[in-house]
């Protein structure tokens, strides 16, 4: 289960770093796009979902319009991009299938 979180400022995904830094939560990032169609395809089922969650892993979901610069962090080139940040480390993947999966749907 995912609780989404749609971001438009780079400086509050700069603080949700800083923050996993700090306290090794578990949270994932996803990279997407408003021209992507498999992107609007991911995130309209995602909120299908989720919409009505409040519990579990918080998603948080960065747009290319709004966050053109967030994109540098994780070297990210292709969309949708998954970023999974855990206690042990950090895992991408930027294959739709495996993102679909992951995300669990």
């Amino acid at each position: 289960m995912y609780q989404l979180n749609f971001l438009n400022k780079e400086n509050d995904l700069n603080k949700i770093i800083k923050k996993h830094k700090k306290e090794r939560n578990n949270l994932s990032i996803l990279f997407v796009s408003l021209w992507d169609k498999y992107s609007t395809s991911l995130v309209d089922q995602l909120k299908d979902k989720y919409k009505e969650n409040k519990e579990g892993e918080p998603l948080f979901i960065v747009d290319s319009f709004f966050m053109p610069h967030s994109f540098v962090i994780y070297n990210t080139t292709k969309i949708p991009h998954l970023i999974q940040l855990r206690r042990d480390g950090a895992d991408s993947d930027d294959y739709l299938s495996i993102v679909m999966r992951k995300l669990r749907v």
